[in-house]
């Protein structure tokens, strides 16, 4: 941890010295209702981190409807209770911050790690929370509305190429909560029975033969900046097909229709053939992505939730930085452009790894086969 960088603001006295030990906490508040899925799975072991600290505590979340499947699930079993934030009528943004002030919250924090949310601090403060936690400025960049926080400090991240996850987990240690590394290995997306038997049934339909990998895609991306030219997809994926034989699965969201459609008709020129798994549900997207040999894929949402199911991963990165969003573990690696340009990665760099990571692979199930 760091917290040698970080300077207490305010009075010497902290304001949940006497509020935030576990005995005296019956309500939590989290203010994360942002869209982006990465940011909200990023968090997810600082509810952890909570729960764990407090383990008797109700743990309210506030969330985005988008993000209200993943949460709400036992992907995530820290939460108590998700309460969808939306813009509204003056009428139902009333009766949301009602249901708020119901809980009698003792502790509200807004775990700003990428942009500061003044809508997020309103949320936080009004839901009555004595103890208010979170960031007075993130690297140098002010919160204009730290006023309504009583708990906060000011992180300096960049500087030392902080992940996102242990960002979350900086702000969760101004309350004194912690996940140790064992810990923080655990927190995974736990899967359930309908989700397993989905990915198994589409695996056996679309890839009956077990003799080759099953390497898989994701060329889209919410953020054009962010998108590894559909070109270099097309060329990676044929040269995997003649290495390997390899069985291509694309993965492919609303958003990236029109990439996806530029890679099939590249592969049919090439008379390769493919599966698309499309507009599905994410958790069950998760558990076909488990049961592939190798994910190589954009910065964008189901990165996180490859990570969060831990599969192997190669993820290409840009205008972004691998270091603070790339999922970590075994057999997870990023490869970052040398400049914002991410079709600076040439094709052969990503086939230099992933022909090296599913050779390794192969070379394992042989092992265990003997």
């Amino acid at each position: 941890m760091l917290s040698h960088l970080f300077r207490m603001s305010g009075s010497s006295r902290n304001p949940a010295d006497s509020l935030y030990t576990p005995e005296n906490v019956r309500n939590i508040l989290i203010v994360r209702q942002h869209n982006q899925l990465g940011d909200m799975l990023c968090s997810v072991p600082l509810f952890a981190a909570i729960r764990k600290k407090y383990p008797g505590a109700h743990i309210s979340l506030v969330a985005s409807p988008i993000n209200y499947e993943i949460l709400f699930s036992d992907i995530n079993p820290f939460i108590d209770k998700v309460i969808t934030y939306r813009k509204a009528s003056a009428r139902e943004l009333r009766e949301f911050y009602s249901e708020l002030r119901h809980h009698d919250y003792q502790i509200g924090i807004v775990p700003s790690t990428v942009s500061i949310s003044r809508t997020s601090h309103f949320i936080n403060y009004f839901s009555g929370a004595k103890v208010r936690v979170g960031a007075r400025s993130i690297d140098g960049r002010q919160n204009k509305v730290e006023y309504l926080l009583n708990l906060k400090k000011d992180f300096s991240w960049d500087p030392v190429k902080l992940h996102q996850v242990d960002r979350n987990l900086e702000v969760g240690a101004l309350i004194g909560c912690s996940l140790s590394e064992n810990e923080l290995a655990e927190v995974r997306i736990h899967l359930g029975k309908e989700e397993i038997d989905f990915a198994e049934e589409f695996m056996k339909e679309r890839f009956p033969k077990n003799e080759s990998p099953v390497v898989a895609f994701h060329p889209g991306a919410g953020k054009g900046p962010n998108r590894w030219d559909a070109k270099n997809f097309v060329e990676l994926m044929k040269l995997l097909k003649q290495e390997f034989n390899a069985g291509i699965l694309i993965t492919s969201g609303t958003i990236d229709k029109q990439v996806t459609e530029e890679v099939a008709r590249g592969l049919e020129s090439l008379d390769i053939k493919f599966t698309v798994l499309e507009n599905t549900p994410i958790r069950k997207v998760g558990a076909v992505l488990k049961l592939t040999d190798l994910y190589i894929t954009n910065d964008t949402g189901t990165m996180h939730v490859a990570g969060g199911v831990n599969a192997n991963i190669i993820s290409l990165f840009g205008p972004t930085h691998g270091y603070e969003w790339a999922p970590r573990g075994n057999d997870k690696i990023y490869i970052q452009s040398p400049s914002s340009d991410i079709n600076e990665i040439t094709v052969e760099d990503v086939y230099s790894i992933a022909s090296t990571m599913l050779r390794k692979n192969v070379n394992a199930m042989n092992i265990l086969d003997n």
